[in-house]
């Protein structure tokens, strides 16, 4: 046990003094400063938000109450009165405008209108242009044919329209909306965890076997002792990692952000949905993490790992697609049968418990098949990993396994 040690603090301390940790932490931290501040730095260049448009009424009286019905969708718009086109595309040039508006009345005395800018890159500015120009053009119709402001203000109001589960314990549309943000977010934690660290075992093994150490190591130290040193010893950098970057972004958010953070609400958030999500967490980088120090152990240049987990990426990609496709439909059949496939469940079942109330015997189920196609794999990665680290010549995937295998039963 005591070699099981010096090779899981030896593979911990070496990534952890490594200048790449060391810079990928300190940019993710900064990454985290950002995207907790982005609301002050947009202020910050945006400066003044009003946004200037000239308005070339040709009918002479469209603009008053177009302007006070475009304030009621966009405060942030100021309606400027032009009368000389010529002059407002000098405006808009000299980027005093972000651009101009034609109004007119058409045959039937309704607005209709045109807008005039550098670019059409920008589409929110004619979007609410227009919504306000219909607005004005709905209200116009409505008085030619009889009707007044306050039954025209009742025909256009919205239907009232509620959402009420019968299940007892389904959960509210706050606690699902809640509980989404949660998901989504450790959804992307599991994904980036498994690509980022999975490839990190698989080239570790790759880089001890490229300089020869692996000779020298497996003669003191078993190969799988050897292998699940590595995988938990960069377990342990990867949750050093999350763990600076949670308190870094925490404290932020803390400090400049009360906003976004009071609407995550982790108090509000049931405690099951973070045991289970850590749960899955774990259960998914084992088994992920078993897949890439095996598959390393196949190649002898760190040129060739990418292409050697490759089938590690196709499935974790698969898995992320899938569940961002199921937050929004969680008891879609296709999310509830791959919640039960091995390589699928840590993001899929755990979607399915963060947003739907499902029996506990379907979630230990999911929580079994993934502990046993763990040890599976482990056992399998402990044989294939035994010879893949004598294997110093080329080989194909499948042959590669084969001839790993092979050379286990001659040891």
């Amino acid at each position: 046990m005591s070699k099981f040690w010096i090779v899981f603090f030896h593979t911990y301390l070496n990534k952890l003094k490594s200048k790449s940790f060391i810079i990928t932490t300190v940019i993710m931290c900064v990454a985290s400063l950002v995207l907790t501040n982005i609301n002050h730095i947009v202020e910050l260049f945006n400066g003044d938000d009003k946004v200037k448009v000239g308005v070339i009424d040709e009918s002479g009286e469209l603009f008053t109450p177009y302007q006070a019905q475009l304030k009621k969708i966009n405060p942030d718009i100021q309606l400027v009165k032009a009368t000389d086109e010529k002059k407002a595309q000098k405006k808009v040039t000299d980027e005093t405008w972000k651009g101009y508006m034609i109004v007119s009345l058409n045959d039937q005395g309704l607005p209709q209108g045109g807008y005039r800018s550098e670019s059409m890159a920008d589409m929110d500015v004619p979007t609410d242009l227009e919504q306000g120009l219909q607005q004005l053009k709905t209200t116009i119709a409505s008085s030619k044919v009889g009707l007044t402001a306050e039954q025209s203000q009742l025909l256009y109001t919205p239907v009232s329209f509620d959402k009420k589960a019968l299940d007892k314990g389904a959960k509210t549309e706050d606690e699902l909306n809640q509980a989404r943000v949660l998901v989504y977010i450790l959804l992307f934690i599991i994904y980036i965890s498994v690509i980022t660290y999975g490839s990190m075992i698989a080239t570790e093994v790759a880089t001890e076997k490229s300089s020869r150490v692996m000779e020298i190591l497996i003669s003191s130290v078993s190969p799988v002792t050897q292998m699940f040193a590595k995988i938990l010893g960069i377990a342990l950098l990867s949750l050093t990692q999350f763990v600076l970057l949670f308190l870094v972004a925490g404290f932020s958010m803390f400090q400049n952000n009360r906003e976004a953070l009071d609407a995550i609400d982790i108090q509000g958030m049931s405690a099951s949905i973070l045991v289970y999500g850590i749960v899955f967490f774990l259960l998914g980088y084992l088994l992920f993490a078993t897949m890439a120090a095996f598959l390393g152990s196949l190649v002898s240049r760190t040129e060739d790992v990418q292409q050697a987990i490759m089938p590690i990426m196709i499935l974790i990609v698969a898995a992320f697609v899938i569940a961002v496709q199921g937050l929004g439909t969680p008891e879609a059949t296709f999310i509830k049968v791959t919640s039960f496939i091995p390589f699928f469940t840590p993001m899929i079942m755990f979607l399915r418990v963060g947003l739907l109330t499902i029996p506990v015997w379907e979630v230990m189920i999911g929580m079994a098949i993934l502990v046993v196609t763990i040890i599976a794999l482990a056992l399998f990665g402990a044989r294939v990993y035994r010879g893949g680290v004598l294997m110093y010549d080329k080989h194909s995937f499948f042959k590669g396994i084969k001839k790993a295998v092979q050379l286990t039963k001659n040891q």
